[in-house]
């Protein structure tokens, strides 16, 4: 009796032993099956991976590779031999923010270089500041398609060229003006090449030639006077082109790439104002004097009024060889412009990056739709809509220079395979993950924190070692981090390493951090294996399962004769089991999360759950005991349902429902049950006192309203003072009784009596008046009958109304017939 009581306490240790290791390794990166390969590989895996490299290591119980703290803790390494590297950070150059009146003086971007040792999957994470710094440098070149509908816009531009340099000087004290114009390429299908058209192209409306056609023609470097940009534009005259299109990818092209000659500045914003009344081809070349500082913020204004072809309309006008990006300007000319296509979209996106421009499509309404979609594809560009004459152009430069500086977008360079995330405030409260801050001016700092992570370390060593760059959109200044990745242990350098060591079997391996590496060949813990022996026929068949045909089931690989079983997935320390890894452990049915339900419910055997007595189905989800079934009354489902896996089914044939199948529509008992605490707890009235109420009433919520979702079933009754009121009552995942209460409560309306007496009294008033009312109607009219007979008897009377005639005079009177009336 005794020997069986410790076989089955040996057997339930032993149970609990190896579920804890799996739970574990499962939550433990470290333990997987790549990570114990070397320590390099290790301390590459997760950023809390240890490796301990102690030669007396007690690999029995452990795996070398594990978290710090369980190697430290278990004391089965010692702290001098757990190899644990910790990542660097040191600002190589940190130069603070300032304005500057010169253009090398000012620094918007600090720190300018940071060197990062950095371990892979552990992110490092540091500050950097920007502020826009005043009187910055600004190169603004304005390029305008000079084709013959553009005529109008040339005169306007010149009128308004001191008012673009008032305007911009008031933004920065050094800022310098450039123009530069463009038609197309000189041959058909873009222009006519007819002898007499090559020569004058069209005519002005004033009557004068136009100018000879040209690809791209740089009219104004950049200069410090801006004075000179009127009379140049004034010097410079339309051309004419047969296609709507222009060529205005080759003018953007060189005006771009021409910096030096150009007379852009390295330090200063750059501005570029592409003026057409056409679209552009998409490949082209060149090479001449614009004059771009090399600080400076670089703006290229490019203005047109129509549409543009697309990558390889070269092909049109026999032009096959591809843009090559190079400048190719002699005398302020573009040379190659009848030789190499039209950039592509690409070409001038990533140029414009590289030159670090901001360009400003200044286009018609008719076109601002298409060079929307444009500006979305090109880093840093926006377009505004351009009156037809050009005539709002200073407006249009002013606002969409205030929205390119007020708006900051760092970016990256060069950062392929590694994360790089921005946090930042910009000028709100909240810490978001953003790389963009809107609203800024002249003067105010914003500060990101960056942080850096590189995912796994480069099959190729050269790449342990590398550089890229964090930099605002459309700036020249830029922060270069340098990293350093740590992707192997200080023991396995050249000089920490034992080739050929003896202590792997015979010196068939370079014993290195605590572990074999095999040489080629071999393989094993000690390269104890021959590789030229792994497909022996007589150390296969031990590694084959009876009645099988596969090695290790498929799931693993003969070594010298016993399976070396697999991991179940890429990078798991659960691994299959078995002589012939024909078990997993693992691939049992999860009940809440947890395989078999957990310990308490069964264990995993082999693919199948074995359940403890009281449990029961495929993960031993099923509880026997019947607990969650019981009703309030210690019934089974209360006597109208069955129990089946723990659940109550409830008879269909009856109206009970709910989980132990007590709830039902017309059932009061609830009602009845929770009347008394509803009335203390949401309205202080019913027989419950303060303390009864405290002690006996919970889960009672107070809320404005109550509907049928709210709960199982709504409740009504009748308080203290004859109001009703309303509650429902529900159960919540643990089955808790939930209680929600109306807050307000229906009350009947009591009796008005003075609007009743006034309201009889004025009806009686309102009737008598109608009566008086009506009964002097009727007398009126009456009257008025009465009267008018009188007047028609009146009028109808044939006696003379003025005399009486029975009136008779007392004397007599005769007339003369003689007289006749004289």
């Amino acid at each position: 009796m005794n020997i069986k009581w410790c076989i089955s306490i040996l057997a339930i240790l032993l149970v609990t032993s190896v579920t804890a290791q799996n739970n574990r390794r499962g939550s433990n990166p470290c333990l997987s099956e790549k990570s114990q390969r070397s320590c390099g590989a290790c301390i590459a895996t997760a950023s809390e991976c240890a490796w301990c490299k102690s030669e007396s290591f007690f690999k029995e119980h452990r795996l070398r590779c594990d978290k710090y703290e369980n190697l430290a803790k278990l004391g089965v390494c010692q702290t001098e031999d757990i190899v644990y590297p910790d990542d660097k950070l040191i600002l190589t150059k940190n130069v603070n923010v300032q304005d500057g009146d010169r253009p090398e003086e000012a620094v918007q971007i600090a720190p300018q270089e940071v060197q990062l040792k950095i371990r892979p999957n552990k992110p490092i994470k540091f500050k950097m500041q920007f502020r826009q710094a005043e009187n910055y440098p600004v190169d603004l070149y304005y390029l305008m398609d000079l084709s013959n509908s553009m005529e109008d816009d040339k005169a306007k531009l010149a009128e308004l060229g001191n008012l673009i340099a008032e305007s911009m000087s008031r933004i920065t004290k050094n800022f310098r003006l450039g123009f530069g114009s463009f038609v197309d390429k000189v041959v058909m299908p873009y222009v006519s090449t007819v002898p007499r058209k090559l020569r004058i192209p069209c005519y002005t409306r004033a009557g004068t030639p136009c100018e000879a056609p040209y690809g791209f023609k740089n009219q104004l470097s950049l200069d410090l006077d801006t004075s000179k940009f009127a009379v140049q534009v004034m010097a410079a005259n339309v051309s004419g082109n047969l296609d709507a299109p222009e060529g205005g990818f080759d003018a953007i092209m060189q005006a771009v790439v021409c910096e030096n000659d150009i007379g852009w500045r390295s330090i200063s914003r750059r501005m570029l104002v592409f003026s057409t009344d056409a679209g552009f081809h998409y490949a082209g070349d060149g090479k001449s004097q614009i004059g771009w500082r090399p600080q400076s913020r670089r703006m290229l204004v490019f203005s047109t009024d129509a549409g543009f072809h697309y990558a390889g309309d070269g092909k049109l006008g026999g032009i096959v060889t591809p843009n090559d990006g190079i400048c190719h300007m002699n005398n302020n000319i573009y040379t190659e412009s009848s030789n190499l296509d039209y950039p592509s979209v690409s070409q001038i996106a990533s140029k414009i990056i590289e030159k670090n421009v901001n360009v400003i499509f200044a286009v018609t309404k008719d076109q601002k739709p298409v060079y929307d979609k444009l500006s979305d594809m090109i880093e840093g560009s926006i377009a505004g809509e351009l009156e037809n004459d050009s005539s709002n152009i200073v407006t249009l430069i002013r606002n969409n220079y205030e929205k390119i500086t007020s708006k900051l977008v760092m970016n990256t360079e060069n950062a392929e395979n590694i994360t790089v995330k921005f946090f930042s405030r910009c000028l709100g409260t909240d810490m978001l993950e953003t790389n963009a801050c809107e609203g800024l001016g002249i003067g105010q700092n914003i500060t990101f924190d960056v942080e850096v992570t590189v995912s796994e370390c480069p099959a190729d060593r050269s790449q342990w070692r590398r550089a890229f760059d964090i930099y605002p959109v459309g700036l020249a200044e830029k922060l270069r981090i340098s990293l350093d990745m740590i992707c192997e242990c200080e023991c396995e350098t050249a000089g920490k390493e034992e080739r050929n060591s003896p202590k792997c079997f015979g010196g068939n391996g370079t014993y290195e951090c605590g572990v074999c590496t095999c040489n080629p060949g071999r393989y094993g813990k000690e390269c104890e294996c021959d590789a030229s022996k792994v497909s022996d026929e007589e150390s296969d068949k031990k590694c084959i399962k009876p009645n099988s045909t596969m090695p290790c089931s498929g799931r693993g690989e003969c070594v010298c004769g016993v399976c070396d079983c697999y991991p179940r997935t890429a990078n798991s320390a659960q691994k299959f089991s078995g002589t012939y890894c024909e078990c997993d452990d693992y691939s049992c049915d999860y009940f809440d999360g947890l395989i078999c339900g957990g310990p308490e419910r069964g264990t995993c055997d082999c693919g199948n759950c074995v359940c403890q007595p009281s449990f029961d189905g495929p993960a031993c989800e099923c509880d026997n005991r019947n607990v969650s079934c019981l009703a309030s009354d210690g019934t089974i489902c209360n006597g109208h349902g069955e129990c089946v896996c723990g659940t109550c089914q409830c008879d269909k044939q009856s109206q009970y429902r709910g989980k132990t199948c007590e709830e039902c529509p017309t059932c009061t008992r609830r009602c009845n049950e929770n009347k008394e605490c509803v009335q203390c707890v949401a309205f202080q009235s019913g027989p419950k006192t303060e303390e009864e109420c405290k002690r006996d009433c919970r889960n009672i919520k107070v809320q404005a309203e109550v509907s049928k979702s709210d709960g199982v079933q709504i409740c009504q009754f009748k308080d203290d003072d004859d109001c009703l009121f309303t509650f429902t009552y529900g159960f919540d995942q643990n089955d808790e009784l939930q209680i929600k209460a109306q807050r307000t409560k229906l009350c009947p309306e009591s009796v008005n009596v003075l609007a009743i007496v006034g309201g009889v009294v004025g009806g009686i008033v309102a009737v008598g008046l109608a009566l008086l009312l009506i009964w002097k109607l009727l007398t009126i009219i009456h009257d008025r009958r009465e009267f008018a007979k009188f007047e028609n008897e009146r009028q109808n009377a044939k006696w003379d109304t003025g005399e009486n005639p029975i009136y008779k005079q007392a004397t007599s009177t005769f007339k003369n017939p003689t007289y006749g009336g004289n």
